[in-house]
């Protein structure tokens, strides 16, 4: 058991300055003060700190990106230790470009190996291309029967992309959406979005032709470019769910863009943030040819909170939705994770008062305390 004492909650509204209890991987009491009661609980003095919900990252290349400039340049798995440092305690694994060399088995044992390491991991099957590679032999029996896949992933307008069809969209969609429908899930389609002159075209005219909720196409990456940015805000405003992704030109940044969704009246309850850690970004030119190839991190999720309450002087608790809340919600995970309610999972970071991260808790477990890891990966 854990004892936090005298800190500033922010779950992710701010309550005021409490005592926060936690029992095995939840959260048990929140009270103006608790008593130690017992040998066996662990205090932790949270005088001047403050305590927010875990972060919660929709897009980790967990075991890894890249191998589009060859097979020298794949990137390696992710490590324990790396989400930690970023503040991330629930992550969601997706492949990219490379469902080749890479599979969605091994995308879900990298998944069971972190959560067996201490941390929440939630996968998408699929990859850029389609058919879709599954595990099972459908998306909807992957979706349906595998506990750690929440929903599917496919890239579109991208020279990488299968280029499919309207029909094949909404198919995979209908199926996505059953699924989660069947196992209580997300049951989504993330859309990798690239620099195609369609943009969300082929989106909007799926939406128009079906019934599918739009709520089941999730574009990502959609701050690539201020073209596919503006369709995006119209797409938030009609009800879908747009993420924004860390690391693109200052202009385009999460905290950026927030700011004009605000001008524009874009219901910010639609807008999540990601990393895309362990991705590759590259850059190409007219011709196709690689021109420039690295590795996105996942602490830039958490570098960019710090810079919109830092640089941007968001209020906390608004900036803090946009990594918990905002995410929870959209993944169906909510009230479990995303929120320091009572009965919700034990995923806590503890900041000081530079928004700078002290200690992380997962799944009521202490994995950095004093900002020094204390709980490594297997072969860390």
């Amino acid at each position: 058991m854990l004892l936090i004492k005298n800190v500033q909650v922010y779950s992710p509204e701010y309550i005021g300055e409490k005592d926060v209890l936690i029992v095995n991987e939840k959260i048990s009491l929140i009270e103006d003060n608790i008593e130690k009661f017992s040998e066996k609980i662990k205090v932790i003095d949270g005088k001047d700190k403050i305590l927010t919900p875990g972060l919660i990252d929709n897009h980790v290349h967990i075991t890894g990106g890249g191998g589009e400039g060859s097979f020298k340049t794949r990137v390696p798995e992710i490590t324990l230790s790396k989400l930690i440092e970023g503040g991330i305690t629930t992550a969601i694994g997706l492949m990219g470009t490379d469902s080749t060399t890479r599979s969605v088995e091994n995308l879900v044992a990298k998944a069971k190996a972190l959560k067996e390491e201490g941390v929440s991991v939630y996968v998408h099957t699929g990859a850029y291309s389609y058919p879709s590679p599954t595990l099972t032999g459908e998306v909807k029996k992957d979706i349906t029967f595998l506990e750690e896949i929440i929903g599917v992933k496919i890239a579109l307008s991208d020279h990488r992309s299968s280029s499919l069809s309207e029909d094949e969209l909404a198919h995979l969609a209908s199926d996505a959406r059953i699924a989660g429908m069947l196992s209580g899930k997300a049951g989504i389609v993330v859309a990798h979005m690239g620099d195609g002159e369609d943009g969300l075209g082929i989106v909007n005219r799926v939406l128009e032709k079906t019934e599918i909720p739009i709520r089941t196409i999730r574009p990502t990456h959609v701050n690539r470019k201020k073209e596919l940015l503006m369709e995006s805000f119209e797409y938030a405003k009609k009800g879908g769910i747009i993420d924004l992704t860390c690391g693109m030109s200052d202009e385009l940044s999460p905290r950026k863009v927030i700011k004009q969704a605000k001008e524009k009246g874009v219901p910010l309850e639609n807008i999540t943030i990601s990393s895309d850690g362990y991705g590759s970004f590259s850059d190409y030119d007219e011709y196709g040819n690689l021109l420039r190839i690295g590795v996105s991190s996942v602490k830039d999720l958490l570098l960019e909170l710090t810079k919109m309450a830092k640089e941007e002087n968001f209020d906390l608790q608004e900036a803090l939705m946009f990594f918990t809340t905002n995410v929870a919600k959209a993944l169906s995970l909510y009230p479990k994770k995303g929120i320091i309610k009572e009965s919700s999972d034990a995923d806590l970071l503890m900041l000081n008062k530079d928004i700078e991260l002290v200690s992380v808790i997962s799944k009521g477990k202490l994995m950095m305390n004093d900002s020094k890891i204390i709980v490594k990966g297997t072969y860390e």
